[in-house]
């Protein structure tokens, strides 16, 4: 399955695109040769736990999953399987978080919390490591972000050789035109959150960029 694990709607403040502008263009991809299974919303410094997107899913026939991007003192953190434990738990608004607390937090509560764009200059995980930052229990990255700029994709691979992190691909989109720049591939079949987290932790998935879905056969 090829899902972009990384995506904003309007329900981000700083995002122009709607969900179903979203799954409109993901058509055009299709259309156009490409695998596009889902996307996973990740809203910045919340959760829609109340909005409901299964009937625009079923209408354009793409996964539409729920997520986070928190802000923390280490950086950006995409968190997957958010449940109502861990948002009583942690405020998600909170900017000065310790990235360290949300990713124990996540794993205690049945979700995954991993360092988004880590290659970003000013604000990435690299630039906390080359602190002196240390973040035990950590094994996965976003290596590949279709917002980034030039070099720092090649940061976040960097990272990943040097420490052995798995990756993960999402586009960071923010208009209709650029979901799906980057995605990822997964082995195992995802239908909801849990089977997503449960499909991270197997390690079974890698990142790609759009062009290389373009041979993968209808539906992952």
């Amino acid at each position: 399955m090829y899902l972009d694990l990384h995506s904003h709607s309007v329900s981000s403040d700083d995002s122009r695109a709607t969900v179903e502008q979203y799954l409109k263009w993901i058509q055009v991809l299709r259309k156009r040769g490409h695998t596009v299974d889902g996307i996973v919303l990740t809203e910045h410094r919340k959760f829609d736990a109340d909005k409901d997107y299964s009937a625009l899913a079923a209408q354009y026939g793409v996964m539409v999953l729920k997520g986070s991007e928190l802000d923390t003192r280490y950086g950006h953190f995409l968190v997957y399987g958010v449940t109502p434990a861990l948002t009583s738990e942690l405020n998600f608004a909170d900017v000065r978080m310790d990235a360290r607390a949300l990713m124990q937090a996540a794993r205690h509560h049945g979700a995954i919390a991993l360092p988004a764009h880590p290659g970003r200059f000013g604000i990435g995980l690299v630039e906390y490591l080359a602190q002196g930052e240390q973040f035990d229990g950590l094994g996965i990255v976003e290596r590949l972000n279709g917002g980034s700029r030039p070099g720092e994709n090649e940061r976040a691979e960097e990272l990943c050789q040097q420490r052995g992190y798995l990756g993960t691909g999402g586009s960071d989109a923010h208009l209709a035109s650029h979901i799906a720049t980057c995605l990822t591939k997964f082995e195992a079949p995802i239908r909801r959150e849990s089977d997503l987290v449960q499909a991270l932790l197997s390690g079974q998935f890698r990142p790609v960029r759009l062009a290389e879905t373009s041979q993968a056969s209808a539906g992952g």
